[in-house]
C-alpha cells in the first residue's frame, strides 16, 4: 500500500487572498512611543528617589559616654513587700446569695406546641418520629370534620416549658413550632 499525504489532501490548489484597501503597519508605533515615554518617566522618578540630599549639619556633634558616678554610701535595701490584706480567697467560696425568683403563673388552659400539619399520616408519622429522636414525646390529632393531621407536643402546664422544648426542636432544625393554648 502506497503512503499517503494527509497533510495536503485538505488543500486546495488555488489559493485565494484578499487583498484590504488599508494595510495594517507592520509595527506599532503608537504603542511603542507610549511605552518608551512611560519607562522613561519611571526611571527619571527612580534616580530622584535615589539621589535624596543629605540633610546638612551645622555643628558636628560629639557623642561623650555617660560616666555614673561611684556610690559612695551603701544603698538601702528594698523593704518587704507587704502582705496582701484581702482575703477573698477564703471569703468567697463561704458566701452564699439569696436571689429571689418570681412565681411562675399557672395558667388554668395548658399549653400545647403543634409542630406542623399534614394532609398524610404518614408524613405526620414521620414528623413525630423526627421529633422522637430529641428524646421528647407528641401525638398526631385529627379533628373532627378535618382532613389535616396535627403534630402536636404537651400539654405544658407553664409555658417556659413549651418554650424549652422548642429550643431543642430548633437545635436540631425541626420548624416551625407554634405554642397556644389548648382548647
Amino acid at each position: 500500500m502506497a503512503n499517503r499525504d494527509y497533510v495536503k489532501r485538505g488543500r486546495n490548489n488555488k489559493t485565494t487572498k484578499k487583498k484590504n484597501s488599508k494595510s495594517a503597519p507592520s509595527f506599532p508605533l503608537k504603542t511603542a512611543i507610549i511605552a518608551a515615554l512611560l519607562i522613561g518617566v519611571f526611571g527619571y522618578g527612580l534616580f530622584l528617589l535615589s539621589n535624596d540630599p543629605e540633610p546638612e549639619i551645622s555643628t558636628p556633634i560629639v557623642i561623650t559616654p555617660v560616666v555614673k558616678p561611684k556610690p559612695t554610701a551603701p544603698e538601702k535595701e528594698m523593704p518587704a513587700l507587704p502582705e496582701e490584706k484581702w482575703d477573698y480567697k477564703k471569703d468567697l467560696p463561704k458566701r452564699v446569695i439569696e436571689v429571689e425568683q418570681n412565681e411562675l403563673k399557672k395558667s388554668s388552659i395548658p399549653y400545647i406546641m403543634q409542630c406542623g400539619a399534614y394532609k398524610t399520616e404518614a408524613q405526620a408519622e414521620s414528623r413525630k418520629v423526627s421529633i422522637a429522636f430529641q428524646g421528647l414525646t407528641s401525638s398526631v390529632r385529627r379533628k373532627e370534620g378535618s382532613s389535616w393531621y396535627r403534630v402536636v407536643l404537651g400539654p405544658y402546664e407553664y409555658k417556659r416549658q413549651a418554650e424549652k422544648d422548642r429550643h431543642t426542636l430548633q437545635r436540631a432544625k425541626i420548624e416551625p413550632c407554634a405554642i397556644w393554648k389548648d382548647q
